[in-house]
Formats: C-alpha cells, structure tokens, sequence
C-alpha cells in the first residue's frame, strides 16, 4: 500500500515539475499579462462591439473562432485569456467559441497534426472543432440566457455612461484625432508584442535563436512602457495581471497534481484492450482518457501517433485529438470559478458527447 501510494504521488509531483518547467515560464506567464492587459487597458466597448451577446452571431462567433485559430496555447493557457475578455464584456457565446478554437485548431497544432497523423485527420479536426465551438457557444448561450442578462446588468449601465463620449469622437478636432488614432496604435504594438512572446515562447525552435527573439521581444515591450504609457496604465496592467495569476494559478496546480496521479493508475494494456475497436464505448472511452490523461498543446500529437501504434482504431484517435487539448481536469476547476458550475458541467458534456459521436462517425467511414 505505502509503494503504490508513492507511486501515485509521486506521478502528481513529476507532472507538476514537468508543467513548471516546461510551460509556466513561455506560455502560462505571457498569457496572464496578456490577460491583465485586457482587463486594463482594452476599452469595454470595443470588447463588446464585436463579441458581446448583442452582437449578431454571424459577426461575433467567426471573430472569437479567428482570434483562436491565431493561438497556439493549450486548454490551461488560454484560460487567463478567456477570464480577460469575458471580464471585459464579451457574450457567453463567443468567449466559449474562443475557449475551446484556440486550444483545439490553432495554426501549429493543425499543421503538426497533418505532418505526423495525416491532412485527413488534420482536416477533420480543424472543421469538426469550428463546428463544436459554435455550436456549444450558441446552446450554453441560449439555456443560460436570462443569467447573461443578469450579469452584464452593470456593464450596460457603464456602457450607456461612456455614450455620450462615443457620440462626442464625430466633434473632434483634428489634433485630437490623431491622438486618438496613435492611442490605439500603441495598444496594437503592445498587443502585438505580448503575443508575439507568447507565440515564440511556445514554440518548438531552437533555443538560442528562442532566447534572442524573446530577448528582443522583451527589450522592446519595456521600451514601450518606458516611453508610451502612463505609470498609472502600468500600475492597472499588473494588478490586474496578479488578480488573474492568484484565481487561476492554484486551481492549475491542483488539478496537473490529480491529473497526474490518475494517470498512473491506468493500466498499461488499456489501449489495446478498450480502444482497439470503433465502438461507441471505444470512443468515450478515448475522450475521458483525453481528460485525465492531460498533455500540453501539441504533445497530444506524438501521443496520438504512439498510440495509432499501439493499435488504438482511428475514430477513438480522432475523438481523443478533439477533446485532449480542449478539456482536462485543470481547465474544468478553472473554467467552473470564471462562468460558474452548471454552465461548466454543459460545456464538458457537449464536448464529451460530441467528441464521441465524431470519433465514431469517422471510424465508421475509414472500416
């Protein structure tokens, strides 16, 4: 008993030194900045011009899925992102569109996918995730619609405050208008920086070409504080930057703990017994196994080839690629503190009986 307790314990401990060393530093810690830079210096009305629940689906949805595609983070990464343009006033709908595109389609894991499963699989994930984030962002937006009004009680009311000044920016003279437009060139530059590290940070080039980007990358955002911001700008951008990192760090930490103590309770022959067949039991099985058995963005493939190898059927491969990136336990305690527990509970079961479901059509189309 005292063995197999160390076993698992010990498995928690290497998954937590494995996350810290490999992720928090290059892409968890740019994430909360960027997400503190959200909370702080976006205006909410451009926030919720294009993604609040107002704003036609046909508008805001392709908006959320785009900005997604653009990421290449993995579901505990973009959960700072998420908590800051929901905080902002972006619609239910939309915010979980983004959540679950940019884990599950962003531009590398796509690419990645194609070079080492296949275009088919790549292909197949890339339309299949769209459709679910749409999908799951229209249905947990329409049963939970009158709370959403509830919430955004207040930030309409701020809204309708700030009119008046939207109604004045026609009035402005020339000078104040250029100051406008240089306004937001340097949230752009800003923004364009902070995702640039955060893109460079995560990716798989070499080391020394990495740390010079990085170097120059951070060089450059300092110049830009130094230079185009106020102190008080700056001062609002990390506290709300620590506000992110104090809800959402502790959760994670407990969850790559659990995550990886499961993860050696399983045991070795499970593929090749459970998941060898195209079965709807194969499949599920497969998601769940996505869920426990948590891996950063892009490790999912390598994984994914291991396991084809292994003799896991196709359609429970497809149904594990589309759900590992997208939800695991860290992600399901993080995601249930920013939009609440029952929207949380709907959002992991769609995904569940989605995954599913495609995992098998696809396994019945390649037999």
């Amino acid at each position: 008993m005292t063995t197999f307790l160390i076993k698992i314990i010990s498995g928690g401990l290497y998954a937590l030194y494995d996350y810290l060393t490999a992720h928090v530093l290059t892409c968890l810690v740019p994430a909360f900045f960027i997400a503190g830079a959200m909370s702080a210096l976006l205006p909410k009305e451009k926030i919720t011009a294009y993604l609040g629940k107002n704003v036609p689906k046909y508008k805001a949805y392709p908006l959320a899925i785009i900005a997604g595609l653009l990421l290449a983070v993995c579901s505990c990464t973009i959960l700072p992102l998420f908590a800051g343009i929901k905080k902002k006033g972006a619609g239910i709908g939309p915010a979980i569109a983004f959540l679950y595109t940019a884990p599950a389609t962003n531009i590398l894991a796509i690419i990645f996918t194609g070079s080492v499963l296949g275009w088919n699989f790549a292909a197949s994930r890339i339309i299949l995730s769209v459709i679910f984030a749409t999908l799951i962002g229209i249905i947990i937006s329409g049963v939970f619609k009158e709370e959403e009004e509830s919430e955004n009680k207040e930030l309409v009311k701020e809204l309708l405050k700030n009119q008046a000044k939207l109604d004045g920016i026609g009035k402005l003279s020339l000078p104040q208008r250029i100051f406008r437009k240089l306004r937001y060139g340097r949230l752009l530059a800003f923004f364009a920086t902070l995702f640039a590290i955060l893109i460079f940070g995560a990716s798989k080039i070499g080391s020394q070409l990495k740390v010079s980007i990085l170097f120059t990358l951070i060089v450059s955002l300092l110049i830009q504080l130094k230079f185009r911001f106020k102190k008080e700008e700056i001062r609002s951008w990390l506290w709300e930057t620590y506000k992110f990192f104090k809800t959402i760090f502790p959760l994670l930490l407990v969850g790559i703990f659990v995550a990886g103590m499961l993860g050696t309770i399983f045991p070795k022959d499970y593929l090749r017994r459970y998941l060898g067949e195209n079965t709807v039991f194969a499949n599920l099985a497969a998601v769940l196994f996505g869920v426990f058995m948590y891996f950063p963005t892009l490790v999912e493939v390598p994984m994914a080839k291991m396991f084809l190898g292994l003799g896991m059927a196709k359609g429970p491969l497809l149904a594990y690629l589309l759900a590992d990136p997208v939800i695991s336990l860290p992600s399901i305690l993080v995601v249930s503190k920013i939009m609440g527990t029952k929207r949380t509970l709907i959002y992991a079961f769609l995904i569940t009986i989605f995954c599913t479901i495609s995992g098998f059509i696809y396994g019945v189309f390649l037999r």
